[in-house]
This record gives structure tokens, C-alpha cells and sequence, in this order.
């Protein structure tokens, strides 16, 4: 075979490739995974404006209401007194909590003296300290932000789990770099059932998982019933429940 020869069959060969991959391309396989995909981007879609649409009318309808927030800290396995709060939101749209009742463990300080003393108060001073932190990051997930929803399905980070069907959704890169929600939604009620959250404190090795329960008030109000923290190199675990849900006067 001269030169020539073998340089048109390799044209012809290429050739003949291109044209293999354009009617593959165009073929009924590629039409229905094409297909099958703008349907499950636009179902992703659907269920992402239901969950955008009911956190935003539920945490309007919030508003009207003052509850009871019961904290119930152990640290290494030592149950801590628990904490009262009384929440509401403010007129900057976040959670304003107010202490409940006095603290339970001022005696431990004065049992050992002024050195013991100081060294309690230090460490709840530290406590104290860490908790606002806790909150802060809590905050950024319960209840869950529309807008940050809409800007991860924007950027291309929000896909449907492996939970009830297709009714849950996990976001990526929510609030913090690295972190992940996960959203059951129950497509009946329109009602956010749970949320799941792997995040972190000061740094992405600090890693926190934060667990929360929704139920529902008599006018339909869905809200954060039970929240679960574990941050577990610090040793720290964090269940809250909220409850005394009533309207402002």
C-alpha cells in the first residue's frame, strides 16, 4: 500500500468515526438520556421551588410566635445543667433568644474556693463562648434560607438523595465551603420532615453533624421541633427541644 493509499484510508476511517458519533448523537439512545435528563432537572426544579416556597411561608408565619427553647448539654459524657431560652424573632428577621431562670451550678465554685471558683467560671465562661458559636453555625442551616438554596441549584450543587423516593434533596457548598444539607420534604403535606447537616466550627477538621426534627402547630406552622448537635472532637453534644409555641400579644 503506497503512502497515499494509506493516508486516504485513514481519512476514510476518521471519517466514517464522525459520522459514527453524530448518529449516535442524534440516535434515539441519546435523545432519551438527553431527555431523561432535562426531566430530572426540571423535577429537581419542581421540588426545590415546593421547599423554597414553604420554608419561606413558614418562617413568615414564625414571626407571630414566641416559644421555649430547652438546651441539653454534655460535655465528655457530664450532663450539664440544662439551658432555658426564650425565642423569638426580631425585627432583623433573626432569633432572638433570652435566658430562662438562673444558673443551677454556682455552688461548684463555692465548694473549693476562690481557686476552684475561678477555675469554674472559666470553664463556663469557655462553655459559653463555644455554645454562641454552636448557634451562630446553627444558624446559618435552621430554618433553611431560600436564597442559598436558589444560589446552590444556581451553581449546579444541588441533587436529589437516595431517601423516600425522590422528595429529598442534598445541598452542597450551602453556607460553608465543604459542607453538606440534606433535605426530606414530604411532597404531600409540602412540609419539611428533616434536616441533616454535616458542617464544621473553626476549620473543616472541627466537623460538626446537626440533626433536626419538624412538626407542626394547629394552624399548619411547620418548625424545628428537636435539634441534635454533635461536635465530637470537642466532645460536645447538644440536644435541643422547642416547645410553648404561642402567638404574640
Amino acid at each position: 500500500m503506497t503512502h497515499a493509499t494509506r493516508g486516504f484510508a485513514r481519512l476514510f476511517a476518521r471519517a466514517a468515526l464522525y459520522g459514527l458519533i453524530a448518529a449516535l448523537l442524534s440516535g434515539p439512545l441519546f435523545a432519551q438520556q438527553a431527555g431523561e435528563g432535562g426531566m430530572a432537572q426540571g423535577l429537581l426544579k419542581e421540588k426545590l421551588a415546593a421547599i423554597k416556597a414553604s420554608a419561606s411561608e413558614n418562617q413568615r408565619k414564625l414571626r407571630g410566635y414566641t416559644w421555649t427553647e430547652t438546651s441539653n448539654i454534655t460535655v465528655n459524657g457530664r450532663e450539664m445543667p440544662p439551658k432555658e431560652s426564650s425565642c423569638s424573632y426580631g425585627p432583623d428577621g433573626k432569633i432572638q433568644k433570652i435566658p430562662v431562670g438562673g444558673s443551677t451550678d454556682a455552688s461548684e465554685g463555692n465548694r473549693g474556693g476562690r481557686i476552684m471558683q475561678r477555675v469554674v467560671e472559666k470553664k463556663k465562661t469557655e462553655m459559653t463562648d463555644y455554645m454562641q458559636q454552636v448557634g451562630r453555625v446553627i444558624a446559618l442551616y435552621v430554618p433553611p434560607d431560600p436564597q442559598k438554596m436558589q444560589q446552590a441549584f444556581e451553581a449546579q450543587k444541588v441533587s436529589f438523595g437516595h431517601g423516600n423516593g425522590q422528595a429529598d434533596l442534598v445541598f452542597k457548598d450551602y453556607a460553608q465551603r465543604g459542607d453538606s444539607m440534606t433535605i426530606d420534604f414530604d411532597i404531600a403535606s409540602r412540609k419539611i420532615r428533616s434536616l441533616k447537616v454535616r458542617t464544621w466550627l473553626d476549620s473543616p477538621q472541627d466537623a460538626v453533624t446537626l440533626s433536626v426534627e419538624f412538626a407542626s402547630l394547629p394552624d399548619g406552622t411547620n418548625h424545628p421541633s428537636r435539634t441534635t448537635l454533635d461536635a465530637q472532637g470537642k466532645g460536645i453534644h447538644v440536644v435541643s427541644t422547642d416547645s410553648n409555641y404561642r402567638k404574640k400579644g
